[in-house]
C-alpha cells in the first residue's frame, strides 16, 4: 500500500514538473459574478479558451465548473453538445449544469438566472465546450478552421483535453469520463476511443478514464433514423394504416434515402406528421429559440470584424407559450454586460446562437459512419458505458438505441426493468455485461422538480455510479441534429 502511494505521488510530481515545461495554450478567468443572478455564485466557475491552432488563431472557448462536493476526488467530465453547432452554454445552463432560467418573470430585459439545485455538479467537475470552431464563442482568424469532419474533430477534441489537463494538472488523477448527448454522443465515444488508444500508445499526459455516458446518441447507422416509425406509432404520432405501410414497403430500406419510391411516398407523409411537432420533445410546443431583431446577417456572422452590436438590439417579447430557457439563453448571452462578465475576446464574434445550424448544414462533414464499432471496441475492453434515452424524443427513439445495443453481443445480466423514485415509476433499465448499462427516462415534465434530486441518487445502485451519484440528464432531450 505504501508503496502504491509512492508510486502516486512520484507520478503526480513528474507530471506537474511536465506541465511546467507544456508551452501556454490556456487563457481562463474565474468568474464570481454573473449578470441577472443575484449575489456570488455558490459554485466554482472558470471560462477561457484553448487555443488549437497558433498559426491559424483557432481556439477553442469553454465553461468549466469545480465539483460542489469534493473537487480533489470527484470524478471530471468533457460534455459534448449536439448539432454539431450547439454551444455548451446548454450544458451548463439548460441541461444538467448549475444554472437556470427563471422563464416566469421575464419583461423582455436582461432574463434572471438562479442556481440549480439539482445540477450534476453537485457530484463531479464538468467541462462543457463550444465545438467544433464557429459554435458559440470558438473562433479563428482562418476560414479553413471553420470547416471540420468526424476524425479530424476527434483527434481535435483529444488534443483539447490533453492542453486542458496539463493547465489543470489537479485533475490528472480524478477518475474521467467522457459524455455528450445526440451528435456529441457519437462524438463522446469517438473521443473516448482516441483517449483509450492514446493512452496505449503512451501519449502524455495520461487520461485516468473510467468510461463514458452518452444520452440520446447519434450513431450514423439505420437504425437512428428507422426507429422513429415504429416510435412514433406508439406514441399516438401517426396512424396504424400508415405505420403498417412503411413496415411493408420499405424493407430494407434507409429512411433517409429510400430508393423505393412506394417507401418514399410514405416516408414523406410521415416526415409530414413530424415536421409539425417539437420531435425533440413531443410535449412541448414547437417554437423557435431566435428573438427577432431588426437585422438579420444572412451570412455566416463569423467575421472578426462584424459589429455584433446590431444584433443585440432589444427585441420584443415573444408568445409565452414559446417563452423557455433554449430562448431566454439567446437573450442573456447577446447582452453586452453578460460577454463582458464572460470575459469574451471583443471582435470574435457577431450574434451569439444558442445553436447555429449553419455549422451542422455546411461546415461539417460526417466521415464516420457509424460509432457502433467505437462503442463495442470500448465496452469489449471493460469501460464503464452508460447509453440513456428520454423516452418521449422522436429524433434518436430509445427502440434504436436498444437496438444497436443488442448488436453488440453483449449478454444480459438484468433484464427490462422499472427503477423508481419515491415509489414512482422513473423509467425502464437493462444491464449488460461488461459495465454496460442501458436505461430509459421519463419526460422531465413527468417528474416533480422536488425529486430531481433523489431521481440522481436513486439510480445509483442500480445503474452506474460516479462516486455515489449517478449522472443522468433528468429532461427530455433538449438534443440538436
Amino acid at each position: 500500500m505504501a508503496t502504491a502511494s509512492c508510486n502516486l505521488q512520484l507520478k503526480l510530481l513528474f507530471l506537474l514538473f511536465f506541465c511546467h515545461l507544456w508551452p501556454c495554450f490556456l487563457a481562463a478567468v474565474n468568474i464570481s459574478h454573473l449578470p441577472g443572478f443575484n449575489g456570488e455564485l455558490p459554485f466554482r466557475l472558470e471560462t477561457g479558451y484553448v487555443t488549437m491552432d497558433e498559426e491559424s488563431g483557432a481556439e477553442l472557448f469553454y465553461y468549466f465548473v469545480e465539483s460542489e462536493r469534493n473537487p480533489n476526488e470527484d470524478p471530471l467530465l468533457l460534455w459534448l453538445i449536439g448539432g454539431p453547432g450547439c454551444s455548451g452554454f446548454n450544458g451548463l445552463a439548460l441541461d444538467m449544469g448549475p444554472l437556470r432560467f427563471k422563464v416566469d418573470d421575464f419583461d423582455g430585459n436582461l432574463p434572471t438566472i438562479v442556481a440549480n439545485p439539482y445540477a450534476w455538479t453537485k457530484i463531479a467537475s464538468m467541462i462543457y465546450l463550444d465545438w467544433p470552431i464557429g459554435t458559440g464563442f470558438s473562433y479563428s482568424r482562418n476560414d479553413k478552421d471553420y470547416f471540420t469532419e468526424d476524425v479530424h474533430a476527434k483527434k481535435l477534441l483529444y488534443e483539447f483535453l490533453k492542453k486542458w489537463l496539463l493547465d489543470h494538472p489537479r485533475f490528472l488523477l480524478n477518475p474521467f469520463y467522457m459524455g455528450g448527448e445526440s451528435y456529441g454522443g457519437k462524438m463522446a465515444a469517438l473521443v473516448a476511443h482516441e483517449i483509450v488508444e492514446g493512452n496505449e500508445e503512451g501519449q502524455q499526459p495520461q487520461v485516468n478514464i473510467k468510461g463514458y455516458l452518452v444520452g440520446n446518441a447519434i450513431t450514423g447507422d439505420k437504425v437512428d433514423k428507422n426507429s422513429q416509425v415504429p416510435h412514433a406509432y406508439g406514441l399516438g404520432i401517426i396512424p396504424e394504416e400508415l405505420y403498417k405501410l412503411i413496415k411493408k414497403g420499405c424493407v430494407g430500406e434507409d429512411y433517409v434515402n429510400p430508393q423505393n419510391v412506394f417507401c418514399a411516398a410514405q416516408l414523406k407523409v410521415f416526415n409530414d406528421y413530424l415536421s409539425e411537432i417539437n420531435s425533440y420533445s413531443i410535449l412541448d410546443p414547437k417554437c423557435s429559440d431566435e428573438p427577432p431583431t431588426p437585422q438579420e446577417n444572412v451570412g455566416d456572422g463569423r467575421s472578426l470584424e462584424e459589429n455584433y452590436a446590431q444584433f443585440l438590439t432589444q427585441p420584443s417579447i415573444p408568445d409565452t407559450s414559446c417563452l423557455n430557457g433554449d430562448l431566454l439563453a439567446n437573450y442573456w448571452v447577446n447582452n453586452n454586460l453578460v460577454r463582458k462578465a464572460l470575459q469574451i475576446k471583443e471582435g470574435t464574434l457577431g450574434r451569439w446562437h444558442r445553436c447555429d445550424f449553419n455549422v451542422n448544414a455546411y461546415h461539417y462533414t460526417r466521415s464516420i459512419p457509424s460509432s457502433v464499432p467505437y462503442h463495442y471496441n470500448l465496452i469489449r475492453k471493460g469501460y464503464r458505458a452508460l447509453v440513456y434515452n428520454g423516452d418521449h424524443d422522436m429524433r434518436i427513439p430509445f427502440l434504436g438505441s436498444l437496438k444497436w445495443i443488442k448488436s453488440l453481443g453483449f449478454s444480459v445480466l438484468d433484464p427490462w426493468r422499472s427503477w423508481h423514485v419515491n415509489d414512482q415509476v422513473a423509467g425502464y433499465t437493462v444491464l449488460f455485461s461488461n459495465n454496460l448499462t442501458f436505461a430509459t427516462v421519463k419526460v422531465w415534465s413527468s417528474v416533480r422538480v422536488g425529486v430531481m434530486w433523489r431521481l440522481v441518487k436513486g439510480l445509483c445502485n442500480a445503474l452506474l455510479c460516479l462516486r455515489g451519484g449517478f449522472l443522468i440528464k433528468l429532461s427530455e432531450a433538449s438534443s440538436e441534429e
